[in-house]
């Protein structure tokens, strides 16, 4: 392998654990938004992915990680899945931020806000898995199984005793809600320096467009427009429904 594609996957590899540094908090930060029961269960799930992960753990290695990582195809698939998980937890920020702020929202909304509270991601599982992968390379005389336990024991512990910690360092929620939604842009952008691997879907143009630009522009304003005059009618709406219970109450 020449020095150069060497250096380029050593430097990938430390992003790709930078990311699931992030992955990881990530997952232990949302649990801080759910009950003991929730949070225990989530954790027994993870521990018991961890503990039988072990046969396909010893399967992989070193190289075929680095295959892995130079696989430009591969790595775009991964970033799809990300995008997807990211949208998500973000979209359940917002929501939960709105609910706070307002403090009702419809139904629909109601149990889309439920269903994102209650998904914990499955990003974690794959950063489960590699934590397992690396564990089993640092320690080569030990036994399989024994190691996997070992680690799904410490997952047992360490996601609730995280996420304890959280709400005691961030009793606020709307502070852990902000903290949850930056870390989610974090790991969007180093998701994009991991899985872009130095290539783009598409190649650039020294040129510009601009009726494809000045067409962007109108979208963007024409959708601006729609947003503010639905926000006007949905304050005029709230104005006329606190009249007439002043009324009422009159």
């Amino acid at each position: 392998m020449p020095a150069t594609e060497k250096g380029r996957l050593c430097k990938m590899e430390t992003v790709i654990i930078v990311l699931m540094i992030l992955v990881a908090l990530g997952f232990v930060l949302k649990q801080s938004f759910g009950n003991p029961a929730a949070v225990i269960a989530v954790a027994v799930v993870a521990a018991v992915f961890t503990g039988m992960m072990w046969p396909y753990a010893i399967e992989q290695s070193k190289s075929q990680i680095s295959s892995w990582l130079s696989d430009s195809d591969l790595m775009l698939d991964v970033a799809v899945v990300m995008s997807v998980e990211i949208i998500l937890q973000m979209a359940f920020c917002i929501m939960a931020v709105n609910i706070s702020a307002e403090g009702w929202l419809p139904k629909w909304q109601i149990a889309v806000y439920k269903v994102l509270r209650w998904f914990p991601g499955v990003l974690f599982f794959p950063v489960l898995f590699s934590a397992l992968t690396y564990l089993i390379f640092a320690l080569p005389g030990a036994g399989f199984s024994t190691v996997a336990w070992i680690l799904a024991g410490a997952v047992l512990v360490i996601v609730p005793a995280g996420a304890w910690l959280f709400r005691k360092a961030v009793p606020e929620k709307d502070l852990r809600l902000e903290l949850y939604f930056i870390l989610n842009a974090l790991m969007a952008i180093f998701g994009v320096i991991a899985t872009v691997n130095g290539q783009t879907a598409v190649d650039g143009y020294s040129e510009v467009d601009w009726k494809a630009f000045a067409g962007m522009v109108l979208i963007i304003l024409a959708g601006a427009a729609v947003g503010l005059a639905w926000y006007a009618l949905r304050l005029k709406g709230l104005g006329h429904l606190l009249k007439r219970k002043d009324r009422h109450r009159l």
